[in-house]
């Protein structure tokens, strides 16, 4: 199994920036994919940028040129920065492999105007 533990999360101006990041324990495979999702307030929980383990990367429109996601071996971090109040949510990790999907607990993001 694998654990997943996030962090960074918080409250910010318009503007601002913040850095999530999420650590992987456990039975990590050699060829994965991590990334986010997050829940705004009374919708649906949507992808925001994944990793895989050889380094490709995918965003969502709403975020490309403000969001930035990297990543080690076992730790998947996401630079926000131009942040505004429409990506107020809780950001959930998440690693996916061949045979299971793992999903972080949640860390809130709350943007001020």
């Amino acid at each position: 199994q694998v654990q997943l533990v996030e962090s960074g999360g918080g409250l910010v101006q318009a503007g601002g920036s913040l850095r999530l990041s999420c650590a992987a324990s456990g039975s990590i495979f050699s060829i994965n994919t991590m990334g986010w999702y997050r829940q705004p307030p009374g919708k649906q929980r949507e992808r925001v940028a994944g990793i895989t383990s050889g380094g490709t990367k995918n965003y969502a429109d709403s975020v490309k040129g403000r969001f930035t996601i990297s990543r080690t071996r076992n730790t998947v971090f996401l630079q926000m920065t131009s942040l505004n109040p429409e990506d107020t949510a809780v950001y959930y990790c998440y690693y996916q492999s061949t045979d299971r999907t793992t999903w972080g607990q949640g860390t809130q993001v709350a943007v001020s105007s």
